[in-house]
């Protein structure tokens, strides 16, 4: 499976944005996705993750609250509300999918990963 991911920008703290990860190749819905970003100078850290139905959920206690995640298996597209931005939240936002159905924060066992997307949130 082929991800894309768009939607990043640069925000004041306090706004939100929206991100997106559209998926090519094989059946979306065989797959749970997951959200991870990675700040400069930092390992790349799990953010939030999805099952295949979308039926389950998890998120990093860092956003719990703020984020949403979502798919629409329809449009083989995953997505990330960010809400209440804050400065520590600027880092590069990635997408991955994992062959597992149900949804896991172990970054390793993620099998494909997309290219990134740039999210910098001023104070």
């Amino acid at each position: 499976v082929q991800l894309q991911a768009s939607g990043g920008g640069l925000v004041q703290a306090g706004n939100s944005l929206r991100l997106s990860c559209a998926a090519s190749g094989r059946t979306f819905s065989s797959y749970a996705m997951g959200w991870f970003r990675q700040a400069p100078g930092k390992e790349r850290e799990f953010v939030a993750a999805i099952s295949w139905s979308g039926g389950s959920t998890y998120y990093a206690d860092s956003v719990k609250g703020r984020f949403t995640i979502s798919r629409d298996n329809a449009k083989n597209t995953v997505y990330l509300q960010m809400n209440s931005l804050k400065p520590e939240d600027t880092a590069v936002y990635y997408c991955a999918a994992t062959n597992d159905l149900v949804a896991t924060t172990d970054r390793l066992k993620y099998d494909y990963w997309g290219q990134g997307t740039q999210v910098t949130v001023s104070s």
